[in-house]
């Protein structure tokens, strides 16, 4: 130990706080067994690296805490805010004296603090916390920065159903939605409220979330977005509960490789297990009819639970709705998903007023950035894009073009107006 300090009384405490050199106020004010009021005086100190000092150290008495809350230094309030956070827990519930006041008052002003990093070290120390007072998990919850607010939507026991659904429908980002979607023993009001957002993240959080209670009218709703959200495809395979009829309608739109998996799975029912290979098979059988696509890998779903293909043409169904106004991508994507390919290339033809031949040039030449320019065309969904991408024109998922920055087309209106022109498609 220093011999400055080695042995240290009031006389030669006062004498170091009132020392020229940093150093000397520094370790003392790092000593456990400092006098409370040498601490509260060096709490002024004009160095900062004396006051994150005085922050970290539990010797420090809350009054000087209290004025340390508020110090222009965020490293000082960081280590303050990591002293008293981690107090608030073992405070107890049955009193609340002066200093149980005062330490949740600190906590309540560092909460609000304008630094991301102080609010996120109250954060981090209270996530988990079944003592944590319940307006700063609120507070906490709410906070417009996500490595604020995601750890405490992730883990708080704080937040009840109601909380979470309130957040919900306030449309967070989906970094919220995540971290909501990620809790433990998810409810199933919880989930549902999840899936309605139809983003993408949180939907894919939720499904990969397997002690989430997700209702089968919730997973039925899902299933049917699911042809244009590919990121759902895997976690949806790996449910550790699967429905019969769900487990059936899964295999119409995933990859082989997930079929694979799925028709591997040990831990399925056998009813699910009868529902899956029934699904497979008649998928093998619709890939075998003349016009399904000449080998491409096969699409929907044609089983027990589905009523059977419609007679009339592709291409005259698809014209209907589309005088009706109705072949939207909806209508699309219900197509995609029972495997119904010639009226999916219809409609990409009615849409963008191209030729079916056209269209067929363009899905048979495996270009992903030609096939995006249809999609374009055709007015449909960046992510309703990666679907035919990957479902309808079989490029491998490493060659996708994805959507950039939420659903924005990753090329310029010329640069896919360029593309078309290679089918001879003007205007």
């Amino acid at each position: 130990m220093n011999k400055k300090t080695e042995g240290l009384d009031y006389d030669t405490a006062k004498r170091l706080a009132a020392s020229q050199d940093a150093g000397d106020r520094r370790l003392l004010a790092s000593r456990a067994d400092t006098q409370p009021e040498i601490l509260f005086f060096l709490a002024n100190d004009t160095s900062a690296e004396v006051r994150r000092e005085i922050a970290r150290n539990n010797a420090t008495p809350r009054q000087a805490d209290l004025l340390l809350s508020h110090d222009p230094d965020e490293q000082v309030r960081s280590g303050l805010a990591a002293k008293i956070a981690a107090l608030v827990p073992s405070l107890p519930a049955d009193r609340v004296g002066q200093i149980e006041r005062m330490t949740l008052d600190i906590v309540e002003t560092l909460a609000r603090d304008q630094a991301t990093a102080v609010r996120r070290v109250v954060a981090d120390a209270l996530k988990d916390q079944t003592g944590a007072p319940a307006h700063i998990i609120q507070q906490l919850a709410r906070d417009l920065e996500l490595s604020v607010s995601g750890p405490v939507l992730r883990h708080s026991p704080i937040l009840t159903d109601d909380d979470l659904l309130d957040i919900i429908a306030g449309q967070p980002m989906d970094g919220k939605l995540v971290a909501i979607a990620e809790r433990a023993g998810l409810s199933g009001n919880v989930s549902a409220a999840v899936a309605r957002t139809e983003s993408e993240a949180a939907v894919a959080a939720l499904l990969a979330n397997q002690s989430a209670q997700i209702r089968e009218e919730t997973l039925d709703r899902i299933i049917d977005m699911a042809p244009r959200f590919e990121p759902w495809h895997a976690p949806l395979v790996r449910r550790p509960s699967l429905p019969p009829k769900a487990a059936a309608r899964i295999v119409g739109f995933v990859s082989q490789q997930l079929v694979r998996v799925l028709e591997s799975r040990t831990d399925l029912p056998d009813t699910v297990v009868k529902a899956v290979r029934g699904a497979v098979a008649d998928l093998a059988r619709a890939s075998a009819r003349p016009g399904a696509g000449g080998g491409a890998e096969p699409l929907g779903l044609v089983d027990e639970l589905t009523t059977d293909a419609p007679k009339e043409r592709p291409m005259d169904r698809a014209r209907k709705l589309h005088a009706a106004g109705k072949l939207d991508e909806d209508a699309m994507a219900d197509a995609l998903t029972r495997g119904d390919r010639g009226f999916v290339l219809a409609g990409l033809s009615l849409r963008a007023n191209v030729p079916l031949e056209a269209v067929d040039k363009i899905i048979g030449g495996q270009s992903a950035r030609a096939v995006t320019a249809l999609c374009w065309r055709a007015k449909l969904s960046m992510r309703f894009c990666r679907q035919i991408q990957l479902r309808v024109a079989n490029i491998p998922p490493a060659s996708v073009l994805n959507a950039r920055g939420g659903d924005t087309y990753p090329m310029s209106d010329s640069e896919m107006s360029w593309q078309l022109e290679f089918f001879g498609l003007k205007g």
